[in-house]
């Protein structure tokens, strides 16, 4: 597992990248995808490093969802009634009609900023402070009038979207009481607060509000009372426990998963407590969890990851090799063992992590560190405008284009004029970044 911190000047979101929990989303979403009729163009799910429950898309292609949605449910049903909601979102195209909605209420609020500006002006020609007074009134009143609208608008947006997610979820047959869950919990998190919330000022319609409406057509499922699927709830539980270790402390986990806890969810979370802790025993722990399912990919990822941080690559390529050799096209594995064959230090590596971490970024284009990884495997190799490439695409994908056109444009002046590798360089050094809005 790997976090990808924010880039606080450019205000990206910190993604956690994990091939096991990002696999049991994608399994997750699949069904809902097909019944919402967007298989054909699948978003892409990312992971956000934020223990707090939400999700949310900014666009058709792509789902954000942070960790805190898997670690808070209990059961795959609440994540996937979370999915579904979300799916209905781009299959309605909200996002689309949200945006024109957006542009009307702040039409109504300059126009009315407009017409209190010109009451103001005139109370001050007549020397009425009154006037002016309420023409201040007035603008503040329009602009309170479109925010109002354009939230409005977002409350009927969101209840479409519950309602689709209830379609989805019985056109795939699956049970409905996950997602009553999730609004259950979210409206006992605002008992204290709801008594002074406007709910005519929220984007989204209060919990239980949402829940008492989705109650009465959930219960009509005739999959309502659908056990959880045993073989994802497993899952599930499993990536709970791992996401829970990798973002807490040693010794928080060891309080959360005691020695007395059996369960290969505790294993799994206490070996990487012992990771984590960089303690001797700590690749004696994943092999006694190796032992235990020995088919299991991401155990072996795991030791791969332990003798790789604790600074011995060499031997971290062979437990990353054992993980391929489960799932040869996982990209994420992809680039483990690029960076334990370049981090051996031998130059008899260099070609095949190359090779591997090429393949690596055919499959995933978005991955910073198979990037880096690559061009210090160039670099070794002698290939230095090849390196300053990789290095060139690695700060794309970070977003330091000023970076990135610095090193494309030095990989220019020594590669073939029009050749493939040139055009690439040179579309790097061309690239302009859309316009962002300032924030403050």
């Amino acid at each position: 597992m790997v976090v990808v911190p924010a880039n606080a000047q450019r205000g990206k979101i910190p993604i956690v990248r994990d091939a096991e929990t990002e696999a049991l989303l994608k399994d997750y979403a699949k069904p809902i995808f097909k019944a919402a009729g967007i298989a054909h163009s699948e978003p892409e799910i990312i992971l956000v490093n934020n223990k707090s429950f939400n999700a949310f898309v900014p666009d058709s292609r792509r789902m954000f969802i942070n960790i805190g949605v898997l670690m808070e449910a209990e059961a795959p049903s609440e994540v996937i009634g979370v999915i579904a909601h979300e799916t209905g979102h781009i299959a309605g195209r909200h996002l689309v009609r949200l945006r024109a909605a957006a542009a009307n209420a702040q039409i109504i609020a300059v126009i009315g900023m407009l017409l209190g500006a010109g009451a103001a002006a005139a109370g001050a020609a007549s020397g009425s402070g009154q006037a002016a007074s309420g023409g201040a009134a007035a603008a503040l009143g329009a602009t309170s009038v479109g925010k109002r609208s354009l939230l409005s608008y977002q409350r009927g947006e969101e209840a479409a979207a519950d309602r689709a997610a209830l379609k989805y979820l019985n056109a795939t047959g699956q049970s409905p009481r996950g997602m009553l869950k999730t609004f259950q919990r979210m409206s006992e998190q605002q008992l204290f607060s709801r008594q002074y919330a406007d709910p005519y000022a929220q984007s989204h319609p209060m919990a239980q509000e949402r829940y008492n409406g989705l109650l009465n057509q959930a219960q009509k499922s005739k999959y309502f009372n659908q056990p959880e699927d045993y073989v994802l709830q497993y899952r599930h539980d499993q990536v709970r426990a791992k996401l829970f270790a990798f973002s807490s402390h040693p010794s928080a986990t060891l309080r959360a998963f005691p020695r007395s806890d059996k369960s290969p969810a505790a294993q799994y979370a206490r070996a990487i407590a012992a990771m984590k802790s960089r303690g001797k025993g700590a690749v004696k722990e994943i092999d006694a969890l190796i032992r235990t399912q020995p088919n299991n990919p991401y155990y072996y990822e795991l030791k791969g990851q332990a003798l790789l941080e604790g600074g011995d690559p060499k031997r971290a390529i062979a437990p990353f090799r054992k993980a391929l050799s489960f799932k040869p096209n996982e990209p994420q594995f992809l680039v483990w063992l690029g960076y334990a064959l370049v981090g051996a230090n031998n130059p008899a590596y260099l070609p095949e992590a190359e090779r591997v971490l090429k393949k690596a970024i055919q499959r995933d284009s978005n991955s910073g560190v198979a990037y880096g990884q690559l061009a210090i495997a160039h670099g070794r190799q002698g290939e230095r405008a090849d390196a300053d490439l990789a290095t060139a695409k690695g700060l794309m994908v970070r977003g330091d284009f000023d970076a990135a056109k610095r090193y494309a444009a030095r990989a220019q002046k020594s590669l073939k004029r029009g050749s493939p590798a040139w055009v690439q360089a040179d579309d790097i050094v061309a690239y302009k970044p859309p316009d962002l809005p300032n924030r403050r």
